[in-house]
């Protein structure tokens, strides 16, 4: 049994990591809508800006927009696979019951044939004492 708990074990481990990470980005993406937010605020306000400094801002605003959708792609893979882990390890899990049952029952049928191959041997023994 506590093989098959070992087993399980990491998948749980790996489960755990995906849901941190997966909360982790969440925070790193509320963290860039904030300061997507600020940026466009900053674009808003100002009144007066040459070119280059517009596109530099400009490509600040889209770096941080792919950054965003970036995360977003990440975090919806990311739930994909612990949901699918999740899955995954229910599965086992059931499997692995149906294998306890089974072990338990060929135990069982082991133990009787033992049991009667004593009594098999018990039998013999007497009889060839009843022979001598």
């Amino acid at each position: 049994m506590s093989h098959f708990h070992s087993e399980l074990t990491p998948r749980e481990r790996e489960l755990l990591k995906i849901r941190r990470d997966s909360d982790t980005k969440a925070a790193e993406l509320v963290k860039m809508e904030k300061m997507l937010q600020q940026t466009k605020d900053m674009l808003d306000r100002k009144t007066e800006s040459c070119s280059d400094s517009m596109d530099l801002q400009e490509n600040m605003v889209e770096d941080l927009e792919e950054k965003l959708r970036s995360s977003r792609r990440h975090r919806r893979s990311s739930l994909h696979h612990t949901q699918l882990l999740e899955s995954q390890m229910k599965t086992v899990k059931g499997e692995l019951v149906g294998t306890l049952d089974h072990l338990q029952e060929l135990r069982n049928v082991l133990r009787r044939s033992q049991q009667k191959a004593e009594e098999r041997k018990a039998a013999m023994e007497k009889l060839a004492a009843g022979l001598r």
